[in-house]
């Protein structure tokens, strides 16, 4: 992935994501009020998270464990399996910060070694993104708190969803001026 696709498709992605937020408003709120304990999501973005995880796994070196990653494979395989009966409370946000965390490599890959003003804004995102990863992943009933502290007034959710529309126009820009 090169550095444009990266800011490319990351400022897309931001503006589909904030576009929910902008358009709906507070009719979103049922909906992301669900969202940490939905059983579809968990099933949805931690079998991503797992699957993607484990592919990584499956395709480690001699100098990474590769020589036990069969053992390894299936230790992490029936660990995600084991996820699922005893400890189903947000599992959607562990998957979805698995997800974001295991996203950033790729975007910081396509970053890396270029022009430093070239590359700010997009290694910048990714940074916040796998500092809100680390904290919503060891802690995940923060994402119910945000969750609640975005609903309790009518504008928020629309200035939430503003900002990352302004910030993926940003960067699909960006992107663009390469």
């Amino acid at each position: 992935m090169t550095l444009f696709q990266a800011t490319l498709f990351t400022g897309i992605a931001l503006v589909a994501f904030g576009a929910h937020f902008l358009w709906h408003g507070m009719r979103s709120e049922h909906a992301m009020k669900a969202f940490p304990r939905s059983q579809l999501a968990a099933i949805l973005l931690f079998g991503a998270a797992t699957a993607w995880f484990l592919y990584h796994v499956w395709h480690l070196g001699p100098a990474d464990f590769g020589n036990y990653r069969a053992l390894l494979f299936a230790l992490f395989g029936l660990s995600a399996l084991g996820a699922f009966y005893f400890v189903p409370d947000f599992l959607a946000v562990r998957g979805f910060a698995a997800l974001l965390l295991l996203t950033a490599n790729p975007l910081l890959k396509a970053a890396y070694m270029q022009d430093p003003a070239s590359r700010l804004l997009l290694v910048s995102f990714v940074y916040l993104a796998i500092l809100f990863a680390l904290v919503m992943g060891a802690s995940p009933y923060r994402m119910r708190d945000c969750i609640d502290w975005l609903y309790r007034k009518a504008t928020r959710p629309r200035l939430f969803g503003a900002s990352f529309v302004l910030y993926g126009g940003v960067l699909v820009a960006t992107a663009l001026s390469y």
